[in-house]
């Protein structure tokens, strides 16, 4: 804007032009030599051969014979790393445990296998709770633009029709994405030509649903939406004709989505910036989910609006790269989140009200929601095995009035380290994820408590399977006692055990058929099934599932039969989970339920009183001790009694 009123000699003769023509000419003869070097590094290493056969690349050639050679064998472990991105942290890390690294990606018996990109073998094979797999196979309703798009406004349409109570407003799509259509559906596409022709003044960027890194990416502005209707109807007529002709190959473009570009962005020194955080899946089976903080992306050049430059709106390193000046401003290019929370405090703060830290506080809040409102959209819909992990970047745009924006999500976000913030914030990234994810899979593995994380640093903890069970568990417990011990006697038995079976008791009932499982401790489970057989264990007796004893009720002396049984005063005893005692065991695996089923014989004798005619048939109780990790076994009593009826 200063130069506006500056001849075009000034202009020439002004210092800073020619600062700038001086480093570009730099740039074009470092371009130019490094070219040079190229071509002699590609002619040295190919040869012609005598007999006349094609040049062979003998680099090539002597990497996979010295692969083969390395590949190891024994019993390992061994990781497989597929790919550039990362490469250099993820294989010292493994290396680091004492892994080794093999090369051939059909080997199945690898405890980790990190591939760039997916394909068939990839997944060749893979053992759920014996290995860990980066990439969900069908991460793409969340890392590709259309699949996160359908997601949403899925979710969105499902929610619409849930009533969240008064006062309670849910999130909706438009509050935090930009107005978006779909290329690849005719009724979108019309919708969008016809709201772009009222709409004047209004710019749309195009990105096709699967590429990331900006790879084909373009904007519209108003005059330029007529040319490109008639390139997408001339494709439309092309892949119609290549459908009907069926000899020649036909291969269909990648669908693409147009969104509308965001004007009016808020600028640090003048330039466009945008928010690279993570969100990592680090289990699928019970699903753990958690952020990080990641840096700030900035472009070269200052902003404007009207540049033709596509570097100019995009700030993703693999565009930078291509501007003349990357080499010299790469350092001005990231910047940590201290440095940006610092740059808001002291230019924004005041001007526009903001509290202090707001973008270590509100900001990261915001993100946090938008990042477990698209999880909520996919929880549904990935695959889930133990041993599925994935790294996602998750790209926020901020505009003038400090709303935010989320662009995309990128599924094998850029790990590369040229420049002091990417070394400080990628490596720890990438450990404390192989971190998180190792320690949860083998916690997993052995049916231990996931919580708490001892690798968990900078990653926050925002949605875990195992808390929802516990609190779902909490709930269902939070019964009155008395309702399910009632002191009453015969009269109000029946209807206690309706109450946990959920079906009658009466004597025409078929009870023998009823299983049920229950939520409240196994004691109570226990004492309530044998209330029915003997006065002597009528006993309430509860424990919480917080508590790490059990309490069960045993008489004095050992009884023979049922109906024979005293009545003397019952003692309450601690029986300790680490210790085997009497009739509890402790295994050294969880089982998922237990069973204690009191059953009678068709010719076993009657019982005196009202109780014999309140128990004729078989009566199962079950009780899920997941959580306890406990076994009953069936009391020594019951056992002689069915052996004397069989008799």
């Amino acid at each position: 804007m200063d130069d506006q009123g500056l001849s075009d000699e000034e202009k020439k003769s002004s210092p800073f032009s020619d600062e700038l023509q001086v480093m570009e000419i730099q740039h074009e003869h470092g371009a130019e030599i490094q070219r040079e070097k190229n071509k002699e590094t590609r002619r040295r290493r190919r040869v012609k051969p005598t007999d006349g056969a094609q040049p062979v690349n003998i680099s090539v050639v002597e990497k996979d014979r010295d692969k083969r050679l390395e590949e190891p064998r024994g019993p390992g472990p061994f990781f497989f790393f597929g790919g550039k991105n990362g490469a250099s942290i993820v294989v010292s890390y493994c290396e680091s445990r004492g892994w080794q690294r093999i090369y051939d990606k059909t080997r199945t018996d690898y405890k980790l296998k990190w591939c760039e990109t997916k394909s068939p073998a990839t997944y060749y094979r893979f053992r759920a709770g014996y290995q860990l797999l980066y990439q969900i196979p069908n991460n793409k309703v969340l890392t590709t633009k259309i699949g996160l798009l359908n997601s949403l406004r899925e979710y969105d349409r499902v929610n619409s029709k849930v009533n969240y109570g008064h006062g309670n407003r849910r999130m909706k799509l438009e509050d935090f994405c930009p107005v978006t259509f779909r290329m690849d559906m005719k009724d979108e596409r019309e919708a969008f030509f016809n709201e772009s022709s009222s709409d004047k003044y209004s710019m749309w960027i195009c990105k096709p649903t699967g590429l990331n890194q900006g790879r084909g990416i373009f904007l519209l502005r108003p005059e330029d939406i007529t040319a490109y209707r008639e390139k997408l109807q001339n494709t439309t007529e092309q892949q119609s004709n290549r459908k009907s002709n069926r000899k020649s190959p036909f291969n269909a473009p990648q669908a693409r989505i147009v969104q509308q570009y965001i004007q009016n962005p808020l600028l640090l020194k003048g330039r466009k910036f945008d928010v690279r955080s993570y969100f990592l899946i680090a289990s699928t089976q019970p699903y753990m989910v958690f952020f990080r903080h990641g840096y700030i992306r900035l472009t070269c050049n200052p902003y404007d609006p009207n540049s033709d430059n596509i570097t100019a709106h995009l700030t993703n390193q693999y565009m930078q790269k291509k501007n003349p000046l990357y080499s010299y401003l790469k350092e001005e290019t990231v910047w940590s989140m201290e440095h940006f929370n610092a740059y808001i405090n002291e230019t924004y703060m005041l001007p526009k009200g903001l509290p202090k830290d707001w973008a270590l506080g509100p900001f990261t809040k915001r993100m946090q929601h938008i990042i477990m409102h698209c999880f909520q959209a996919v929880k549904a819909k990935l695959d889930c095995k133990l041993g599925y992990f994935d790294l996602i970047g998750c790209d926020f745009l901020i505009d003038e009035d400090f709303k935010v924006w989320l662009l995309e999500m990128n599924c094998n976000p850029a790990l590369h380290t040229n420049c002091e913030v990417l070394k400080d914030v990628i490596p720890q990234t990438v450990t404390e994820t192989l971190d998180l994810s190792l320690e949860i899979f083998n916690k997993s593995c052995c049916g231990l408590k996931l919580l708490p994380l001892r690798s968990q640093k900078d990653f926050l903890l925002l949605y875990s399977s195992e808390t929802v069970t516990l609190t779902k568990q909490r709930h269902k417990t939070t019964v009155p006692f008395s309702t399910l011990h009632p002191k009453s006697t015969s009269t109000h038995k029946n209807s206690a055990l309706a109450t946990q079976t959920g079906k009658s008791t009466n004597r025409g009932s078929k009870s023998f058929d009823t299983q049920t499982k229950c939520s409240v401790p196994y004691t109570s489970i226990l004492s309530s099934s044998l209330s029915n057989t003997s006065p002597l264990l009528q006993q309430p007796v509860g424990l919480p599932i917080k508590h790490q004893s059990a309490t069960a009720v045993v008489s004095q002396k050992p009884l023979l039969k049922v109906h024979e049984m005293k009545q003397p005063k019952p003692v309450r005893v601690e029986l300790q989970l680490s210790k085997c005692i009497s009739n509890v065991s402790v295994l050294p695996q969880p089982l998922k339920s237990v069973t204690l089923a009191i059953n009678k014989g068709p010719n076993s004798s009657p019982k005196a009183g009202a109780q014999s005619r309140q128990t004729d048939n078989m009566e199962h109780l079950s009780c899920n001790l997941k959580m306890t990790k406990i076994h009953l076994a069936e009391p020594d009593f019951l056992k002689l009694q069915g052996h004397e009826e069989r008799t």
